[in-house]
């Protein structure tokens, strides 16, 4: 009787194990494929990031070329005021 009682309890302990085990490796798919998701989801956010830096030195370069124009010109502007100011100095002495 004593062996009988020590096989049963024996078969009930190994499967409460087996369906605690099947849970516990449920779970952790489950967890795993959030984890996966959320690595994706991480991924796709960096990507738009680095399109946005990207996008913010392009223009960055264009707003260098454009004050580099602008420097130019008004150089060449005041390079032309003060010429026309020194004539009109040299025609009032």
């Amino acid at each position: 009787m004593k062996n009988y009682i020590l096989l049963v309890a024996v078969i009930i302990v190994a499967t409460s194990c087996g369906d605690l085990n099947q849970k516990v490796e449920d779970k952790l798919n489950l967890l795993n494929n959030k984890a996966d998701k959320l690595d994706s989801i991480v991924n796709k956010e960096l990507n738009k990031v680095n399109v946005l830096d990207s996008l913010i030195e392009k223009e960055g370069s264009k707003v260098k070329r454009l004050d580099s124009l602008i420097d130019k010109s008004t150089s060449k502007i005041d390079s032309i005021a003060n010429a026309k100011k020194n004539t009109l100095e040299k025609l009032t002495q």
